[in-house]
């Protein structure tokens, strides 16, 4: 991959807190003019890595290239072509939203009219035009999160960072942010992704790099990841909630994997063999002990791991316990 497809590039990317390595040599590599996500559960180093990337702070080790320019050496060349979107509103709650982007567009070298104009097409993209004449404090949480992401882009940057966008939106407000990204990108805008939804990465990111505890555990397109846990996944719902606990046992035996109990009383989950024909084999005798034993199955599918599945697989806890 040449330099000029690359918008990112680390090399083992250390930083220390005190005793606490809160980026434990990350390496990644970024194509330019795609979402790259990456995953992981609070704490897990996310936030610190974008903080170096984005000039905030100094690594302690490793190297980091943005579009070529070194991080640390050449802080003003980065600065020129990136925007960060933090995880809190970055805008002044007092004024309005039109006021703030008309503000902000000010300070970053538009003229007066220029200004005005750039922060009425923003409003209009971003479906705020109704809400551009109030206080911002007064704005749901998914209409700040647009305002926040609108003053990131006042001028267009090549590489843009989402540290985890739609922390706490309810999922309308999240679809609506979603579609933001993706028209961002489509205008030819790289965006480095922050999350630590499962299905939020699914739905927006080309390729993904998994991080847990300050280091990349796994990287590589959804299907890669998904693929590098198994050929599948069972997926069953049972008629009888009480009979779950037999059937997980019976599931165990029958397809030789851990079986995990889903939210649902009477849904259960495991992977299987590393082959498609293995997997339909071993999913065709699981629900045959499962009839012999009159377990009644009312639902069934067998179908890629989810992310959350990888998730579980890679760190042997779910992104919940994880965060916990």
């Amino acid at each position: 991959m040449s330099t000029s497809t690359i918008a990112i590039e680390t090399a083992g990317l250390v930083k220390v807190f005190g005793d606490t390595r809160a980026v434990d040599g990350v390496d990644l590599t970024v194509p330019a003019g795609t979402v790259y996500g990456v995953l992981g559960p609070n704490g897990a180093g996310k936030t610190t890595t974008v903080k170096m990337l984005a000039t905030l702070l100094r690594p302690d080790a490793g190297e980091a290239h943005v579009f070529g320019h070194d991080v640390t050496r050449e802080a003003d060349a980065v600065r020129s072509r990136v925007s960060l979107t933090g995880q809190y509103a970055s805008v002044d709650e007092d004024l309005t939203g039109h006021e703030n982007l008309v503000l902000l567009a000010r300070l970053t070298g538009h003229g007066r009219r220029p200004a005005a104009a750039r922060a009425d097409q923003l409003l209009s993209a971003f479906g705020l035009l109704e809400a551009a004449g109030r206080q911002v404090k007064n704005y749901s949480g998914g209409m700040r999160r647009r305002i926040d992401i609108a003053a990131s882009i006042l001028n267009t940057p090549d590489l843009l960072f989402l540290d985890e966008p739609t922390t706490g939106l309810d999922p309308r407000s999240r679809n609506q942010v979603w579609e933001i990204v993706r028209a961002v990108v489509a205008q030819g805008t790289t965006v480095l992704l922050t999350t630590q939804y499962l299905d939020e990465a699914d739905q927006l990111a080309a390729r993904i790099a998994v991080i847990d505890r300050g280091r990349v555990i796994a990287e590589g397109t959804k299907g890669e990841l998904k693929s590098s846990v198994g050929a599948g996944s069972v997926h069953v719902r049972l008629r009888d909630a009480h009979r779950r606990p037999e059937a997980e046992r019976l599931l165990s035996t029958a397809l030789d994997a851990h079986v995990q109990l889903e939210p649902d009383p009477v849904a259960l989950t495991a992977r299987v063999s590393d082959s498609d024909r293995g997997a339909a084999e071993q999913a065709s005798r699981a629900l045959a002990e499962l009839a012999a034993a009159g377990i009644t199955v009312d639902n069934f599918s067998l179908g890629q791991p989810s992310l959350d599945e990888v998730f579980l697989a890679l760190t042997d806890r779910t992104p919940e316990e994880a965060t916990a």
